[in-house]
């Protein structure tokens, strides 16, 4: 019955779903409408995705994030802009962003960011350039047919996951022989919130400067090097919200898809743009990268129990197994997810702290194409109270899962008790009972059926 429901609600989800799963309505933030036709291809990869694009400017009087206190879009991508409009505030952003709204925020060397997206970035814990701009360049991976003299424009391998453990969204399949163009892009120093994470990190030879004020042949003040540098990345929400920050608007354009770019003393190669821009875009429109819980099941596993389904009071020391069902959103169907090599999907059992924290194992029998179950059995402690199963899972790139279900656990009723002649440590105390009412019962025999020692004597007489 768990799977044909399963089932249609799958079939349900794919039937009304688009492309993200958090909506279709994106709007685009240009300093000139005109500007649209520079990234022609990356628009037109996006509609074709599904999205249904508003063109607006900072300064459009129709311009507005909200709309009778809702969310008027589902996403924003802002290219790089000279001034700042009045809906476009740091504050309507970040409550855009906590009410589940996704931004991909741009950057050029060639535009001072505006002061209310500086705010914005210091509330993530991201930090530009004392001066609002800055450039990046790399004497050693740099184009050497558009950038021969000033270096600014970074050859650079599609990036590879962050650790072991997490898994490979931005370069999976890509090809060796492409690399990203970078051009003329501004390099962020991120902060220690977990909730940040680098795609892109400059290589250890790039270094940032402001060409406006400093030649480059004397560099004396420098904002950050090598990959303290972070050329892209993400700031994911607890509410699994997304923010992207690409330092280099010009890597969208299409002069730079698909185009001719060599190393000095290497061959000429096609950029990998047009595929990581999908890729990055992707996950921050939440195409890619966002877990589900399909289901969760927790019953007693003993032999002779009725093994009700998600019961709210079990009793110490009962054995029970817990199941979660999950899937994960790639691009137009949901699969099944698979927990990264290296990595675990745990469950705690607890009251104010964990009392276990166990492995979860695939399931194969209650799995198939489009989830993946996960399971754990374990005896119950001998504490009663309120507890919680409990599932946090949060990784970099993929969306939040945190479950709570909360149970009762009480204690052994009086008529649960083993019997005290089976507990072999209760022996030597039974022996002893034993031994007193066996003694007691020996005296009280022997005090009423002995008789008085010796004859009567008679009394004499006075006379």
């Amino acid at each position: 019955m768990r799977s044909l429901v399963s089932f249609v609600v799958l079939l349900f989800v794919a039937v009304v779903s688009a492309i993200s799963t958090t909506g279709n309505r994106l709007l685009v933030v240009l300093e000139d409408v005109a500007e649209k036709e520079g990234y022609s291809k990356f628009l037109g990869d996006l509609e074709g995705r599904g999205f249904k694009l508003s063109i607006e400017t900072p300064k459009s009087e129709s311009l507005s994030l909200f709309h009778l206190g809702e969310r008027a879009y589902d996403h924003v991508i802002l290219f790089p802009t000279k001034g700042k409009g009045p809906n476009l505030t740091a504050n309507l952003l970040l409550q855009f962003f906590g009410a589940n709204g996704n931004i991909l925020l741009t950057l050029s060397s060639g535009a001072a960011t505006p002061s209310a997206l500086v705010s914005l970035l210091t509330e993530l814990d991201i930090q530009l350039p004392a001066d609002r701009t800055g450039l990046v360049v790399d004497h050693f991976n740099y184009d050497s047919t558009s950038a021969p003299d000033t270096h600014d424009v970074l050859l650079l391998p599609a990036p590879g996951p962050l650790r072991s453990d997490i898994k490979d969204i931005f370069s999976a399949g890509a090809p060796a022989n492409e690399l990203i163009a970078f051009p003329h892009g501004v390099g962020a120093a991120l902060g220690a919130s977990e909730l940040l994470s680098p795609i892109l990190r400059a290589p250890s030879t790039a270094y940032s400067y402001n060409p406006k004020e400093q030649s480059e042949a004397v560099v004396d003040d420098l904002f950050a090097t090598g990959e303290q540098l972070a050329l892209i990345s993400t700031f994911q929400a607890r509410n699994s919200a997304r923010f992207t920050l690409v330092g280099a608007a010009e890597l969208f354009q299409d002069k730079w898809f698909d185009a001719d770019v060599k190393k000095t003393g290497g061959k000429a190669v096609k950029t990998f743009n047009r595929e990581f821009a999908k890729r990055v875009s992707g996950w921050t429109f939440q195409e890619i990268g966002v877990l589900r819980v399909n289901w969760i099941e927790h019953h007693l596993s003993e032999v002779g129990a009725s093994n009700e389904s998600n019961p709210k009071i079990y009793r110490i020391k009962n054995d029970v197994t817990y199941t979660i069902s999950l899937s994960e959103w790639s691009w137009d169907t949901w699969n099944a997810f698979a927990v990264p090599k290296n990595d675990a999907l745990q469950l705690e059992f607890s009251m104010l702290s964990p009392f276990h924290r166990l492995p979860l194992t695939h399931d194969a029998k209650q799995s198939n194409a489009e989830q993946a179950a996960y399971t754990s059995s374990f005896k119950l402690p001998d504490q009663h109270g309120i507890f919680n199963f409990k599932v946090n899972f949060k990784r970099p790139f993929l969306t939040n899962v945190e479950e709570k279900n909360t149970v009762s656990v009480r204690h052994m009723a009086h008529d649960e008790w083993p019997r005290s002649f089976v507990i072999s440590g209760a022996w030597p105390w039974i022996a002893g009972i034993g031994a007193t009412v066996t003694g007691w019962l020996a005296f009280c025999a022997l005090w009423m059926y002995s008789g008085p020692v010796g004859g009567k004597k008679e009394s004499k007489k006075t006379q």
